[in-house]
């Protein structure tokens, strides 16, 4: 993206046009134009952008999130700095990522690790209930009760209550069933 300060017209790049749901011919760009795709709430910090970046240069960069013409929302890093000719700055240049790809990626992939932790994490709940339950005689309900109660009186997730019954268990478990020395 271009913008001389000399015409006042802005130029954008093929890509930039598809980003914001257009070709080349089908508007021309403007801050208005961009400012309708903006998020309502960023349009302030994007003019605030815009006019320390033409009063003072940059580098400098924001985030914001835009709606296509197709109402499809996109987040997108802006970064921009003077256009200078001998010395003098005459428009900003800039450069604009979208990130939406990357973000939506990373959002899967922390639910996946998310869902894989909380499974794991709920087969140690059960193995403890299952202990408590053997060991007490009380249900499944009660089990459960019995160790959300330890959690907030020790301060710890039940998850961690629970890995320490499954632990003391085990750790039982193998010294009553190991061979006796010599």
């Amino acid at each position: 993206m271009e913008h001389f300060f000399s015409d006042g017209i802005f130029r954008w790049s093929d890509d930039l046009y598809r980003i914001y749901g257009y070709e080349r011919g089908d508007v021309i760009p403007s801050m208005e134009m961009a400012l309708a795709h903006i998020e309502p709430d960023d349009r302030p910090k994007v003019q605030a952008f815009w006019e320390r970046v033409a009063a003072s240069g940059g580098p400098s960069s924001i985030y914001v999130s835009i709606r296509d013409r197709k109402d499809r929302q996109h987040k997108l890093l802006f970064s921009g700095d003077f256009i200078m000719e001998d010395g003098t700055p005459v428009g900003v240049w800039g450069v604009v990522v979208d990130l939406t790809q990357s973000i939506h990626s990373d959002r899967r992939q922390l639910a996946t690790e998310a869902v894989a932790a909380s499974a794991r994490n709920r087969a140690v709940i059960e193995q403890a209930k299952g202990i408590l339950m053997g060991r007490t005689g009380v249900s499944a309900d009660e089990a459960y009760e019995l160790m959300s109660q330890q959690s907030q009186t020790q301060n710890k997730k039940v998850y961690a209550i629970a890995h320490e019954i499954v632990k003391r268990a085990t750790r039982q478990s193998t010294e009553l069933t190991a061979p006796a020395g010599p």
